[in-house]
């Protein structure tokens, strides 16, 4: 690999904002924000990143059926094309 054309990838916590669920991971992502996280070797300061969907509360992950509106994305294509009767 060549050096110094890679961006830094380093340890960050990943928070879910929905149910406040945190994992450590590594990426090349930065933040102004930090976390103390508590790890064997004692506790060390990380970069925190809030997420709106993770594994904590996507739909797929736990079973829970939920519709995510943004701007009223749903209710226009209900009056659009009317809701379909099963």
């Amino acid at each position: 690999m060549k050096p110094g054309i890679h961006p830094d990838y380093h340890p960050v916590v990943f928070q879910d904002a929905t149910t406040g669920e945190a994992f450590l991971t590594r990426s090349t992502l930065t933040s102004e924000r930090t976390v103390d996280w508590h790890t064997p070797a004692g506790t060390r300061s990380y970069p925190l990143v809030i997420v709106e969907i993770s594994s904590a509360s996507h739909p797929f992950w736990t079973g829970n059926n939920r519709i995510v509106d943004s701007a009223g994305q749903v209710e226009k294509f209900r009056r659009r094309y009317g809701q379909r009767q099963i």
